[in-house]
């Protein structure tokens, strides 16, 4: 089994397909994976020269079969994928190499963004990688690789599909760029901590860079996970010559660069867009020899959203109280209202604020509490990029939110109860989470810390048995109040102090039971808050609006030189020195700039209604919307935002401007638009990922666009812009073996409708190949896209 193989000894996998069908005759256009068909002599060529090259480890040609894009009768998808199998497993018996070779059926992206971003449901996409998946596995595949991720939510769906329906390994690479960062906004530490808890039996990096970019994310990736690590680097760079793409590594240079790899501690080692035979040959050779370094535990608590991780560690982290209907009889009521936008805007007051989770509980009689909990956790991760902590008594519930959420999350919570412990361990330890367990058993909850702590010995020991690690446990050490406990205090600071010291492990604790029933709640809550954190408190359930309480925060991690030269603290309060302190505005009060920001689309919809009221609707696009849009690009080119708050940003845009056109209508005007541009992906490319990011950004900058969709052929793109009299083109290529189609485009372009600019991008590309193939522009992110439509419009 390839299981007892990995991470013990050097795994080779095999290099590039799509440029090798090229060289044999691939058209532009045409998919890769018929050729498993109508060309099976020529697939099982390329795969015996990877096994002769030295590679352990053959990839299915079925990198883009799914029945999203094979959604007809004349390919069989079944019959692509099972034949694919058929010939690494004919290559591998002609070859005779005295090796053991893995068949590793090759899953690839969908090419669309999942909901709320896209258009595609989660489990839609999850039924399309599980039908490959059965198929594959029905064959006679070795592995599962899911490969050239660029979107974690996406990536768990497969994941998920692969986990329930085989019992086969999975490996899991994904496309960072330089910065580290996926395309929807995931760093190194949370795409581990989501892989690790769905329990992935290896993962790492492949496409987008060269060996040597790939460098810096490696060292991440060792530095953060405890799985073995793939690196399978593109062979450089795409260049061009003489009309011909080539990359710029060469065989002996791509093997220098794979040795340092390995020698770093990467496990698994192959090649992507580019490499070819000789390259793999020349690193199988170069690497042989070379020792694998044993992936070391790690043992870092992480909860994860799609764009960030939080560790709890030094310090002390806040968990926002707020999304809880517990003594809160406007959230009770917007509940039963179903009022989301309420609920939303009490996450984005609580991440204001300084919350580092939100806790997400919507239990109430009368509600369909899984079905609600789904709702508000889906839009919640559409305006915050904060991880959630799911809370709820309902199991049910809680798989509900498991299964969606996009990342790893804080689970509220186990107890010491028996029953407890069979129904929620299992989903930790199928979904992944880190969780909460309650110092209470059967017997209710002791009285004194020994008791607590002997608890907590229960729930660790109980959650080995699931494979669950003490770094995925927090112990609640039961904040009791004093006015019916007086003892209560000081038992739970004992127990805090003893479940750091003694068990080592991490600490939560609901602050604000500590004081019901006594007058100025906050000033026992803030000193108690300050004891607790003093005491090992690792993360503190508390309302980050409470001034009291954030004070307590700040101040404690100055004091403890947790705040390097006191710079948060600084930061929050110098202001206060020199000038009377301004109470910030209700939770629920809002300009359409901030709701746009926040991209909340039913607020940014009834501000601008109350707006045009006594307004201009082009005012109010001119000095609300715009600066609001501007405000969004600039935090996402800064990496401060994420791609689906910058999404949601331009739907709540949508959602406010859709009442401004109503107004202009009832006043016999229009709006100015501004001129026509055309999107399209090249033919032969089906993924419209950036594209349609583009295109939403462009409409809400008020150009107005037309979508030509994808696999377009240049002479369509060409009539288009001749009978529109077009300006700008804006061309995607998400796959290396549609570039070529690209680079036409661009020449007919430059024969029929000179005066048209073309922008290019996707995950192929660089400045350096667009250049080369004619294009007026390379657009690295969405963002620049708009910025360069402006320029051009603007020279007019």
């Amino acid at each position: 089994m390839i299981r007892e193989r990995l991470g013990k000894e050097l795994l080779f996998f095999d290099g590039g397909m799509g440029t090798l069908l090229q060289e044999e005759g691939l058209l532009p256009g045409e998919l890769p994976e018929s050729w498993n068909i109508t060309h099976p002599e020529i697939i099982q060529s390329i795969h015996r020269k990877y096994i002769e090259a030295g590679s352990d480890i053959i990839l299915t040609n079925t990198f883009g079969a799914n029945a999203l894009k094979f959604h007809d009768d004349t390919l069989s998808l079944k019959a692509i994928v099972q034949t694919a199998v058929s010939h690494v497993h004919a290559a591998a018996k002609e070859a005779a190499c005295g090796r053991r070779i893995y068949t590793a059926l090759d899953i690839g992206p969908t090419g669309k963004l999942l909901k709320p971003m896209g258009d595609l449901d989660f489990e839609t996409a999850y039924e399309a990688f599980k039908e490959v998946m059965l198929y594959g596995s029905e064959a006679g595949a070795d592995v599962i690789h899911i490969e050239t991720m660029s979107d974690t939510y996406e990536l768990k769906a497969a994941v998920l599909a692969a986990k329930e329906n085989t019992a086969l390994p999975v490996f899991v690479t994904t496309i960072f760029d330089e910065r580290g960062k996926l395309l929807t906004g995931a760093d190194v530490p949370s795409v581990a901590a989501l892989l690790e808890g769905l329990r992935v039996d290896a993962l790492g990096i492949n496409c987008g860079m060269g060996p040597r970019q790939m460098l810096p994310v490696l060292d991440a990736l060792l530095k953060y996970t405890s799985l073995p690590v793939i690196v399978k680097p593109n062979a450089g760079l795409p260049k061009q010559k003489d009309g011909v793409t080539y990359y710029d590594v060469a065989p002996e240079a791509f093997a220098d660069t794979m040795e340092q790899i390995v020698k770093k501690g990467a496990a698994a080692v192959g090649g992507c867009c580019g490499t070819t035979p000789e390259h793999i040959r020349a690193m199988a050779e170069r690497c042989g020899g070379i020792p694998v370094k044993a992936a070391e535990k790690k043992v870092f608590t992480v909860v994860s959203s799609y764009g960030q991780a939080v560790f709890l560690e030094e310090g002390s982290k806040i968990i926002g109280e707020r999304i809880n209907p517990t003594g809160k009889k406007k959230f009770k009521q917007a509940l039963k209202d179903h009022d989301l936008d309420y609920i939303l805007k009490e996450g984005i007051m609580q991440q204001d604020k300084g919350a580092h989770i939100l806790d997400v509980n919507v239990g109430l009689p009368d509600i369909d509490e899984p079905a609600m909990m789904k709702e508000v956790v889906e839009s919640l991760q559409s305006v915050t990029s904060l991880p959630l902590q799911i809370d709820t008594v309902d199991t049910e519930a809680l798989e509900t939110a498991l299964r969606i959420y996009n990342g790893k999350a804080m689970v509220n919570s186990v107890s010491g109860k028996q029953e407890s412990m069979d129904q929620v361990f299992p989903l930790i330890a199928k979904y992944g989470g880190v969780v909460i367990g309650l110092a209470l058993d059967e017997n209710g909850i002791p009285q004194d810390a020994e008791g607590r702590v002997q608890i907590a010995r229960k729930i660790i020991d109980e959650a080995a048995k699931y494979g669950i690690e003490k770094k995925d446990i927090v112990i609640d050490a039961l904040a009791m109040t004093v006015s019916s406990e007086p003892e209560g205090a000081k038992v739970t600071l004992e127990t805090l102090r003893r479940l750091r010291q003694e068990l080592r492990v991490h600490t939560v604790l609901g602050v604000s039971n500590i004081s019901f029933g006594l007058p100025s709640r906050p000033v026992i809550n803030a000193a108690f808050y300050t004891m607790a954190m003093q005491n090992g408190l690792s993360a503190g359930i508390i309302n980050p609006a409470s001034e009291d309480m954030m004070k307590s925060w700040y101040a404690y991690h100055a004091l403890m030189n947790l705040d390097v030269n006191c710079e948060r603290f600084i930061e929050k309060y110098a202001a206060a020195d020199t000038k009377p302190s301004v109470l910030a505005a209700a939770s629920h009060d809002m300009t359409l700039q901030t709701a746009i920001e926040k991209g909340l689309k039913e607020e940014a919809n009834t501000i601008a209604a109350r707006l045009v009221m006594t307004e201009e609707p082009l005012s109010v696009i001119n000095e609300y919307m715009i600066p609001a849009l501007n405000n969004v690009g600039k935090g996402f080119e800064k990496g401060a935002v994420f791609l689906p708050q910058l999404l949601m940003s331009a739907e709540a845009a949508k959602s406010a401007f859709a009442v401004l056109k109503e107004k202009i209508a009832e006043k016999g005007g229009s709006q100015e638009k501004k001129e026509k541009i055309v999107l399209a992906t090249v033919k032969g490319d089906i993924h419209d990922i950036g594209k349609n990011i583009v295109k939403v950004l462009l409409e809400n900058y008020s150009f107005e666009v037309i979508d030509l969709g994808k696999d377009v052929p240049p002479e369509k793109i060409v009539k288009t812009v001749c009978e529109e009299n077009i300006r700008l083109a804006g061309l995607s290529a998400l796959m290396t073996t549609t570039v070529v189609s690209m680079e036409a485009t661009i020449q007919e372009l430059r024969k029929k409708a000179p005066a048209c600019k073309v922008m290019v991008g996707g995950a192929v590309l660089n400045q350096e190949y667009a250049d080369m193939i004619g294009a007026d522009f390379y657009g690295k992110d969405a963002m620049q896209s708009v910025y360069y439509a402006q320029s051009v419009f603007e020279k007019k």
